[in-house]
């Protein structure tokens, strides 16, 4: 293992470390134990604030299921760079709100079926075994919200992951030639996609309940003061890579990755360095807890899953240059339809919106801004038809704007006429 890769292992892991370490001291030992239990069997489709049910309890739970992610990496064979710390955090992200230990676990090894049935290693699906547990909803619903025997609903719950877990290498491919790389969570679109069968299904044998949303209101100031440290302790980390003498260097190597698409697959850590990439991370994870700020929005579980969903992918395609556009579109379309800025939709959408970064890095600005447009209300919309079974719900809708998006301009740059010079 590489000097540069180590050190990112030492910075994820203490992130995660410190997250663990501030639910405890936040709610106590006891108490976050016994929350984190209950976490495990408590419904997990869109949206559930794991902080209701305690700070201390979510922040342990978002600890352990990335730790899932970065264990997973270790031991896969594949390195610890701009792809592997987005999935990482994604999950730690999604961990307070949605993915539990046991929900995840079952599709983990339904890919890990997959990939020995086609004579791969796991190294070679990692990516869609961590970003794959964005279904881990629908094992928890299967498990718990049934309303059968527990010794029936428990092993059909398992199943029901490594199924999915199983099918998700040959989905994701096909997902992602249709947007052609302009969506970040591409799995996210994945598991909409696959979401969407099993919702109908449920729905066929009335089996599906409605959707409810648990908002936490009033969230803990270790809620609100998280961001802020791990953002700062990423830009600490970034001087201590190259030294405080190399400032210069790392803005260098910052400002190189603001030149970049960040069509998938772009990795920042390969295309540029780990300390610009962290930098990146920090600067994002700043802007984004700046507009929650702004606007009023609780730091609730949500919304520091959207926050740390940004920092991971500014290691794998986000950066503020190609993110601000497709944030101003949402903004707008949030402006325009009347909307609540700090309302869950809009302030998820906001931060979530940013799958589609690619798309102003490629196209540019005007079309960053009709992105996030369509994007704010194609997300309020796709929840429903997976019946929140899909947590990365933005990837779903980023993934159909995108598809769209991209086949226009595509056409109108290869048909446009061409400007006759002789003239």
């Amino acid at each position: 293992m590489e000097n540069t890769e180590r050190n990112l292992y030492i910075v994820v892991a203490s992130v995660l470390f410190a997250l663990a370490a501030a639910g405890i001291i936040t709610d106590g030992l006891s108490e976050t134990i016994k929350g984190l239990m209950t976490l495990q069997i408590k419904g997990a489709r869109l949206i559930q604030d794991f902080t209701v049910v305690g700070v201390g309890a979510a922040l342990l739970n978002a600890a352990l299921v990335a730790t899932i992610g970065l264990v997973l990496v270790f031991f896969s064979s594949v390195s610890l760079s701009g792809p592997t710390i987005a999935a990482i955090f994604t999950m730690a992200g999604f961990g307070l709100f949605g993915k539990t230990v046991l929900n995840c676990l079952p599709i983990i090894g339904g890919v890990w079926i997959a990939a020995r049935i086609a004579r791969k290693k796991l190294g070679s699906y990692s990516l869609i075994a961590l970003f794959g547990t964005a279904l881990g909803p629908l094992v928890t619903y299967i498990m718990f919200e049934l309303g059968i025997s527990l010794a029936v609903s428990i092993p059909l719950g398992i199943l029901t992951g490594v199924a999915v877990g199983f099918i998700l290498p040959a989905v994701a491919g096909s997902m992602l030639g249709l947007h052609q790389g302009y969506n970040l969570y591409n799995v996210g679109f994945t598991c909409g996609f696959i979401g969407l069968f099993f919702s109908s299904l449920l729905k066929g044998a009335n089996k599906m309940a409605p959707l409810e949303i648990v908002w936490n209101l009033q969230p803990h100031p270790t809620l609100i003061f998280l961001i802020p440290i791990i953002c700062a302790g990423f830009i600490l980390a970034a001087l201590l890579f190259e030294g405080a003498h190399k400032t210069k260097d790392i803005i260098v190597a910052f400002l190189s990755l603001q030149k970049l698409s960040g069509r998938l697959p772009t990795d920042f850590v390969d295309n540029s360095s780990a300390a610009g990439t962290l930098l990146n991370m920090g600067l994002l994870g700043f802007a984004s807890w700046g507009y929650v700020a702004l606007v009023g929005a609780p730091f609730n579980g949500p919304v520091l899953g959207g926050i740390f969903t940004v920092i991971g992918f500014g290691a794998f395609g986000k950066t503020l240059r190609n993110s601000w556009p497709i944030v101003a579109g949402a903004v707008l379309a949030t402006w325009v339809f009347g909307k609540q800025f700090s309302a869950p939709g809009p302030i998820l959408a906001a931060l979530f919106c940013t799958t589609l970064a690619p798309v102003a890095g490629q196209f540019g600005i005007i079309a960053g801004l009709v992105a996030g447009f369509i994007h704010l209300f194609m997300v309020e919309t796709t929840a429903a038809w997976h019946g929140g079974l899909d947590l990365y719900n933005n990837g779903f809708a980023g993934g159909l704007t995108a598809t769209l998006i991209v086949a226009v301009l595509q056409w109108y740059n290869t048909n446009r006429p061409k400007e006759d010079f002789d003239r």
